[in-house]
């Protein structure tokens, strides 16, 4: 879709989803690097390039889950909003709440996009067809901060 050098940052504990997801990007020919944090603590390295992560670049693009270990979602959104180089990062929650309170905090904290996630394989790889499409090839980001 475009180039693969611009990394998705997957944060996502459930390791049946975080396969899911990479087998639909294969699926859908999603080409880019995915960087997988299992939990909202290590997200929060890469994103800020600290610990064991120094260096690390910006990723294109963050698709968060909310219920994590150590450091839920929502908290890791609002750290992502709160700091000069992750500010305007686009960030989509992909999680599989269906709680109000959940959709109207991830918005009211800052996500780009709330997405709900599919029940079935089928629908999970055409949401994931349809984020790819918009988020990686129709959407034009700024140039990365710090």
């Amino acid at each position: 879709m475009r180039e693969p050098s611009k990394m998705i940052l997957l944060v996502e504990d459930n390791p049946d989803d975080v396969e899911l997801t990479l087998r639909a990007f294969q699926q859908v020919h999603v080409g880019n690097e995915v960087v997988v944090a299992r939990d909202g603590a290590e997200a929060l390295e890469i994103l800020f390039a600290t610990g064991r992560h120094v260096g690390h670049p910006l990723p294109e693009v963050v698709l968060l889950d909310l219920k994590l270990p150590k450091v839920d979602g929502l908290e890791v959104l609002q750290k992502i909003r709160s700091h000069e180089r992750t500010r305007i990062l686009p960030v989509i929650v992909l999680t599989s709440s269906s709680e109000q309170q959940d959709l109207v905090r991830s918005y009211s904290l800052g996500a780009n996009s709330f997405v709900q996630k599919p029940v079935s394989f089928a629908e999970f790889v055409d949401a994931t067809r349809q984020l790819g499409l918009y988020w990686l090839v129709l959407n034009r980001t700024p140039p990365a901060v710090g």
